[in-house]
């Protein structure tokens, strides 16, 4: 090959690819103006976001040790007050500071356990994706397998199997998310694998790897986030169930269902007690499905004005 031919293909894939980098732009500013006229989508984000950043800063405005933790029986079922906003439980302690605590338990879970399963879902989604034939079908008829076991049961399994440690809580929730991302990540592949700038990489000499992980997955993230607002809600209402039930995050430790589940004696004449986590669980599904919604809806292009 002469080197007037090697300069003009390197500059017609150099073309290719600015073209490509222009149209993602614009395709994501397309998808964050539809998204912003969603008033329920973006109610979902800034709920959400407000909350992360109440759990974050917990810190400022109440001790751990002393407002969630400690016992305090002379201050036992007060009722809300100036200084308990939505009074005590059984043991004296603050009952909205143990729900805002308590949410970083749910939603760091909550988000490890998408990390867990978007990381070994997006591997194996793409490389059956990718190389097709039998990487495909036997990937996916593996994935089939464990799609067939409810995603919770498989949880309690796994957590019943190694052990209710924070650890072994992540990882159990993150493996039994990876069948249903990895088919997404699946389907998204499949749509634009036969894109001109995949075959301008491969044209290249670029590894499968860099061009799965570079130019591929990226391009494929649409879909993909609005499974990852759906997982990170299912994620904090199983997280909450097992804990409900014991196989979570134990006491003393703060978490919305293991607060749920020690409210359950006190219902009758202290019902706030379960209210307060029931409604931050309800909230925080809410605003992820809400989110969900919106991204899903902006990404259809059956609903582009």
């Amino acid at each position: 090959m002469s080197d007037a031919t090697s300069s003009a293909m390197a500059a017609r894939i150099d073309a290719s690819v600015k073209i490509h980098k222009y149209k993602k732009k614009s395709q994501w500013r397309t998808i964050w103006l539809r998204l912003r006229k969603n008033k329920l989508a973006m109610f979902g984000l800034v709920f959400f976001i407000a909350m992360m950043a109440t759990v974050l800063s917990a810190d400022l405005y109440y001790d751990y040790e002393e407002d969630a933790l400690s016992h305090e029986l002379s201050a036992r079922f007060k009722p809300p007050s100036e200084g308990h906003l939505l009074g005590t439980d059984q043991y004296g302690r603050d009952v909205l500071a143990r729900v805002i605590y308590g949410g970083r338990i749910s939603l760091f879970v909550g988000l490890a356990t998408i990390c867990v399963s978007l990381t070994a879902g997006s591997v194996i989604g793409a490389a059956a994706a990718y190389y097709g034939g039998k990487v495909d079908e036997v990937l996916m008829r593996f994935m089939d397998v464990f799609l067939a076991i409810p995603n919770t049961l498989m949880a309690i399994t796994l957590v019943a199997a190694l052990g209710s440690s924070m650890f072994n809580l992540i990882l159990a929730m993150g493996i039994s998310q990876i069948p249903r991302m990895s088919r997404i990540v699946r389907s998204s592949v499949l749509g634009i694998i036969g894109q001109e700038y995949v075959e301008a990489a491969r044209a290249c000499g670029t590894s499968d790897a860099r061009i799965i992980f570079r130019h591929i997955l990226p391009n494929a993230m649409g879909p993909i986030l609005v499974q990852v607002t759906q997982t990170v809600a299912r994620s904090v209402i199983t997280i909450s169930s097992l804990s409900f039930i014991g196989l979570g995050i134990s006491e003393p430790t703060p978490e919305w269902g293991s607060m749920l589940s020690e409210a359950r004696s006190q219902l009758r004449y202290h019902p706030h007690l379960a209210i307060a986590p029931g409604v931050a669980i309800v909230m925080a599904v809410m605003s992820l499905t809400l989110l969900g919604d919106g991204l899903r809806d902006a990404l259809d292009p059956r609903l582009k004005n």
